[in-house]
This record gives C-alpha cells, sequence and structure tokens, in this order.
C-alpha cells in the first residue's frame, strides 16, 4: 500500500531498543538494590509492549506492497496498527511514571519525567494517526490512496520527531548506574535480543 509509511514507522522499533538498555560494560561494582529494584519494575513491562508494537510493525509491512488489498482491510489493519502501537507507547509511559525517579541518581526524577513524556508523546502521535487513517474514503481505491501518502507526509512526520526525541530522553534517563541496573533485568535483555535482531546492530 505504501511503503514510506511503512519505513516511517520502523523506527518505533528501535525506540524499544532504548528503553530496554544496552548491555552494560560497568566495573565490578553493582548498582544500588533499590535502584535495581526501580529497573525491574521498568523492564518488567518492556517485553509484552515490545511484542505488541512489532507486531503492528509488521502487519503494516505486510500490506505495504500489497496493491490489490481492498481499501476497507486495509484502513483495518492499519487503524489496528496504531492502536496497538499507541497503547503499547502509553503502557511503557505508564510504567515509567509508576517506577517515579530512579533513586539515587542524580536529576532521576527529571529524566524520568522527561522519558515517560516522551513516551506518552509517541502515543499521542499514533493515536492522531489512527483517526486519520480511520477518516479516509475506502470507497474509492485513488482517494484511499492518497489519502495514506498524506498520512506518511504529515502524521509520520511528528512520529519520526518523537521517536527522535524519545530516543534522546530515554538515553538520557540510562546513564551511569541506571543502565547497568537494566542491564541485569532478564526481561531488559530479552526484549533488546528481540528487537536488534530485526533492527540495525548499531541501535543499540
Amino acid at each position: 500500500m505504501n511503503k514510506k509509511l511503512a519505513a516511517a514507522l520502523s523506527g518505533g522499533a528501535v525506540l524499544v531498543v532504548a528503553l530496554s538498555g544496552c548491555t552494560s560494560s560497568g566495573g565490578s561494582k553493582g548498582p544500588d538494590p533499590k535502584l535495581v529494584s526501580w529497573a525491574k519494575s521498568v523492564c518488567d513491562a518492556v517485553p509484552a509492549q515490545d511484542t505488541k508494537i512489532k507486531a503492528a510493525n509488521a502487519s503494516i509491512a505486510a500490506i505495504a506492497t500489497d496493491s490489490n488489498l481492498p481499501p476497507k482491510s486495509a484502513q483495518k489493519t492499519y487503524s489496528q496498527a496504531f492502536q496497538d502501537m499507541a497503547d503499547g507507547y502509553k503502557a511503557l509511559a505508564d510504567a515509567l511514571d509508576s517506577a517515579g525517579a530512579p533513586p539515587g541518581i542524580e536529576d532521576g526524577a527529571k529524566r524520568q519525567q522527561d522519558a515517560a513524556k516522551n513516551l506518552a508523546g509517541l502515543s499521542a502521535s499514533y493515536a492522531a494517526l489512527k483517526k486519520q487513517v480511520d477518516g479516509l474514503d475506502t470507497s474509492d481505491q485513488g482517494k484511499f490512496a492518497q489519502g495514506l501518502k498524506d498520512v506518511a507526509a504529515t502524521q509520520t512526520k511528528e512520529v519520526g520527531k518523537q521517536s527522535d526525541s524519545g530516543t534522546q530522553a530515554l538515553e538520557r534517563l540510562e546513564q551511569g548506574d541506571v543502565k547497568k541496573a537494566m542491564a541485569e533485568q532478564a526481561s531488559c535483555k530479552k526484549a533488546t535480543a528481540s528487537v536488534s535482531s530485526t533492527s540495525s546492530p548499531s541501535a543499540g
């Protein structure tokens, strides 16, 4: 249907890598147990949402090159995928909100709030994409195709910006001991390995 749209949305998987934390190569001294507990509360929310977001990306990629798919079927697939992405990033934002500031970390509260705010913003962007797709005219193949181009040209730019700012905010959050604590969590390791297998090797 629309290769540009599918490509624009692929950045979501990279953002999950950022949240799940890359492998730490820190010293022998482990992070504070309280920080490890905090990291666990965040990381435990990642795998399920990682799976949901990856599946949504896959469903879009699967129809992106199918020019024979009826508009109503395509609309339904895009709409559900955008809803799943919106829900996935909202759940990740909620996990950070619930966890609160990482204990013992300078500027931890601000870094945590910035990351949660960016994830919530990304969720809102996908919700806006869903709304736009739901409003497309499916009675005419040409009008629907043009509508998808408009989605790709306008709304996905916002998603791209949100993904970039979200990744940067998460990287700021995951410096030093926070990164070490998250790297110890099996749930974050699982998500990182899962997403890295389908995204850029340099993402982590």
